[in-house]
């Protein structure tokens, strides 16, 4: 494999509903880059309106298509 290219990786995140698989995905999408900050800061504005600060991780896998 040359270092261009990159090992593709399936990755299956299970849990009980509410336990945080999305804002887990959300927030490690968001650490290795593929989220800017500008997006992340947007959500964060959105959820804080609803009272939900801690959502803005999820969303970013509620508004991926």
């Amino acid at each position: 494999m040359s270092k261009a290219e990159k090992p593709h990786l399936n990755l299956v995140v299970i849990g009980h509903v509410d336990h945080g698989k999305s804002t887990t995905v959300g927030h490690l999408l968001y650490l290795c880059g593929a989220i800017d900050e500008r997006t992340i800061k947007q959500y964060e504005e959105e959820a804080k309106k609803l009272g939900k600060e801690t959502f803005k991780f999820a969303w970013v896998l509620d508004k991926l298509k």
